[in-house]
């Protein structure tokens, strides 16, 4: 006798919850565009699609499942009001939202929460309640004085309504682009994945729903495979520095993800970086996660119409800035130079013109004499300098040798003085 596979059970989210969702928000929310990459797609080796969720009025996809929540309250349940636990968008979508339905919101925050974010929140409207040094302590918070108050807690992935909310964005894409092979998107709870991989599979079977994580923090990789999961560490990507996936989201990725990939650090700096220069477009670290993934894995993705879901764009100025710098860096495009030379009149005023006749500029110089194992007549030139890319920062380097001084790049962790 055959035996037959097991009935998986129904999932908690339905596609007709996300259409539901798709009803309820139109109008109260951005539609965002979905676009061809075509510059992308020739980085990649991919023909990419990017859905902009950092063009939502709160920057970010969090609005979707925050004004879906709150749509759904009771008479009572509005009045009493809502409290959320965030350090970031999910705050700004409740609040926002919540004012607009005329609710009234609390938000805990960590209390090392950016300034910026505090004050954003409460721009909206919320009672922001600073509590905790990490966000598990400010959720026992939250609920504290949820249950003093009788305030609806919000949650932000881990709740029915959150991820049918989420899922409107696979709606959307698939609507403008419906022969996707692949959807890549970020994971910090599950809530943006579990929803839009019960929209798209609904819309196709066979589309691949890929998550990607930041390796510092794999929650929801280990969950899926039954495994304690290490998480811990300071990342760009602080919208999916998660360290427990929800139960809810966790039953739909194990039946409908196919993969999970992690990322670095260095992988989302880069994936920001070229998002700022190709497409123009601003992006937090979480947003760029799928990007990330992209050019970590090239050869997974290689021929593939993927579309990925920039999640957000709400990213520090002075932050950004720091990524634009080390991407200029990995790039070739600023570069630090140790020269050796003579300590006699006129030897920097000749690397400076071997620099300058070959094109580069030097932002930084400065003389080592005292604190290197150099020869007393020698000195050390450190410069900073600026090039094309790293061919033309190769060419510099050959010039400065050919004409009797050696050179090395310096690292990050080299000293400079």
């Amino acid at each position: 006798m055959t035996s037959l596979a097991p009935i998986p059970a129904p999932l908690p989210v339905t596609i007709d919850d996300v259409r539901q969702a798709a009803a309820n928000l139109r109008g109260q929310i951005v539609e965002t565009p979905t676009a061809f990459s075509r510059t992308l797609s020739q980085v990649t080796g991919a023909r990419v699609h990017l859905k902009f969720e950092n063009q939502q009025f709160t920057a970010s996809f969090k609005d979707r499942g925050a004004c879906y929540k709150l749509q759904s309250l009771s008479e009572a349940e509005r009045r009493a009001g809502v409290i959320a636990v965030s350090a970031g968008n999910h705050a700004q979508g409740v609040a926002y939202h919540a004012a607009r339905l005329g609710i009234p919101a609390t938000i805990v925050m960590p209390r090392n929460t950016p300034f910026v974010k505090v004050r954003q929140t409460r721009e909206h409207g919320a009672r922001v309640v600073l509590e905790g040094e990490i966000l598990s302590e400010s959720f026992a918070a939250a609920k504290r004085i949820g249950a003093a108050e009788g305030l609806m807690l919000i949650h932000p992935f881990d709740d029915t309504r959150i991820i049918a909310g989420q899922g409107t964005v696979a709606l959307e894409m698939l609507a403008e682009f419906p022969d996707l092979d692949c959807l890549v998107v970020p994971i910090g709870g599950g809530g943006l994945i579990a929803g839009v991989a019960i929209a798209a599979k609904a819309h196709n079977p066979g589309i691949e729903i890929i998550g990607v994580e930041t390796a510092l923090y794999p929650s929801m990789y280990h969950a899926m495979r039954g495994e304690p999961a290490q998480c811990g560490g300071a990342t760009i990507a602080e919208g999916i520095a998660v360290k427990d996936a929800g139960q809810i989201t966790l039953a739909i990725c194990r039946e409908l993800v196919a993969e999970i990939m992690l990322v670095s650090d260095a992988d989302l700096e880069r994936a920001i970086g070229l998002l700022l220069a190709i497409e123009k477009t601003v992006v937090e670290g979480a947003g760029a996660a799928g990007l990330a993934a992209l050019l970590a894995n090239p050869q997974r993705f290689s021929g593939k119409r993927v579309g990925l879901v920039l999640t957000g764009g709400n990213i520090d100025p002075r932050l950004l800035g720091e990524v634009i710098r080390r991407n200029l860096v990995r790039e070739g495009r600023i570069a630090g130079l140790r020269v050796m030379i003579s300590d006699s009149p006129g030897t920097l005023a000749k690397i400076a013109s071997l620099i300058g006749e070959g094109g580069g500029n030097i932002l930084e110089v400065s003389h080592q004499r005292l604190f290197l194992d150099v020869p007393v007549k020698n000195a050390d030139l450190d410069l900073v300098v600026e090039t094309r890319d790293a061919a033309h920062l190769d060419e510099i380097i050959a010039s400065i040798t050919t004409a009797g001084y050696p050179v090395r790049r310096l690292r990050s962790t080299d000293a400079a003085g």
